[in-house]
C-alpha cells in the first residue's frame, strides 16, 4: 500500500502539479489523501478541483478554510478588531474579497456542495495494524493545529483520546514528526504558501506492508512565478520570495527554531 498524504493547496495548481510530478518520479502511489484547506486564496481553485476529481481513490478532510468558503466565515481580523485598529482595515479588505472571489467560482462552476459535503476525518487501519488518522488540523477540528511552539501538555490535549497510532495533520505549514505519547504525529507542511524561507512544496508519501509502516516526507521545488491570488494585484506575478511571505492564514507564521527542527527531519527522511 502506497499513499501520498497532502494538504494546504491553497487554490494553486502549479504547486500541486510539482508534487503530482514529484509522486510518479518515486513511482507512483495507490491513493491520495488531501486533508483539507484546498481552495482559499489561491488564483485557481477551479483547476485545483479539476485535478483533484481526476485522482484514483482519493479521500479527502475539510480544512477550516474550506469551510470558510462554504459558510461565509472567514477568518480574522474581525470587524470589531478593525475598528480599534485602523491598520488592519487592509488585510480586512483583501480576506474578505479573496473568500467572496473564491466562493464566487465555486458557486458558479458547481463546485460548492462538493466542497459542502467534505468530512472533517478520514481512517483507515494499515496492514500492520496501525491505526492511521487524517484530519486537516487536529483530531476532532479543523482550526487547533501543531507547530513547534505547543508545549508537551498543549500537545497531550489534542492527541487525547483520538483511538489513532498516527495521526496525519496540516494547516499550520509547518512540516513535523513527534511523539505524543503513544500517538506519532506528523505534520505535512504544505503543498503552497510554504513558510519562508524554504519555499518549496512538502508532503509525505506512507508505504506499508503486513510487517511495518514507512513514512517519507517529500520537498518539492516549485516555479518561482506565478499570478497573485485575487483582491491582491490581479494580473501580476509574485516572486517565490513574496510567495513565501504574503498569503499565509492567520494561523501559519514562523516560530523561533522551526526551521532547525525541519532540516532534521528532512535529513533523517532522506538517509
Amino acid at each position: 500500500m502506497h499513499i501520498a498524504l497532502l494538504s494546504d493547496i491553497h487554490g494553486n495548481p502549479i504547486a500541486l502539479d510539482a508534487v503530482f510530478a514529484d509522486v510518479q518520479a518515486q513511482g507512483g502511489v495507490d491513493t491520495y489523501w488531501i486533508l483539507g484547506d484546498i481552495v482559499a486564496i489561491g488564483h485557481d481553485p477551479v483547476g485545483v478541483l479539476e485535478r483533484l476529481a481526476e485522482l484514483p481513490n482519493a479521500c479527502f478532510a475539510r480544512g477550516n478554510t474550506d469551510r470558510y468558503v462554504v459558510t461565509g466565515e472567514r477568518p480574522g481580523p474581525t470587524f470589531v478588531a478593525v475598528e480599534s485598529d485602523l491598520r488592519l482595515l487592509l488585510p480586512f479588505v483583501e480576506i474578505a474579497q479573496s473568500f467572496a472571489w473564491t466562493q464566487g467560482a465555486i458557486t458558479a462552476t458547481g463546485w460548492l456542495e462538493w466542497l459542502a459535503a467534505l468530512p472533517l476525518e478520514q481512517r483507515i487501519v494499515l496492514p500492520d495494524g496501525t491505526r492511521l488518522l487524517g484530519v486537516h488540523a487536529s483530531p476532532g477540528s479543523d482550526e487547533r493545529g501543531v507547530h513547534p511552539a505547543l508545549s508537551d501538555a498543549e500537545l497531550k490535549s489534542l492527541f487525547a483520546g483520538c483511538a489513532a497510532d498516527l495521526v496525519c495533520v496540516g494547516h499550520t505549514h509547518w512540516p513535523m514528526d513527534l511523539r505524543v505519547d503513544d500517538v506519532r504525529v506528523v505534520n505535512l507542511g504544505s503543498v503552497s504558501n510554504p513558510l519562508p524561507p524554504d519555499l518549496r512544496a512538502s508532503y509525505v508519501i506512507l508505504e506499508a506492508d503486513d510487517s511495518v509502516y514507512r513514512l517519507q516526507h517529500r520537498w518539492v521545488d516549485v516555479e518561482e512565478d506565478f499570478p497573485r491570488p485575487p483582491g491582491r494585484d490581479r494580473g501580476s506575478t509574485a516572486s517565490a520570495a513574496s510567495r513565501g511571505r504574503a498569503h499565509h492564514p492567520p494561523h501559519a507564521r514562523p516560530v523561533p527554531g522551526w526551521l532547525d527542527a525541519k532540516t532534521e527531519i528532512e535529513k533523517e527522511h532522506t538517509k
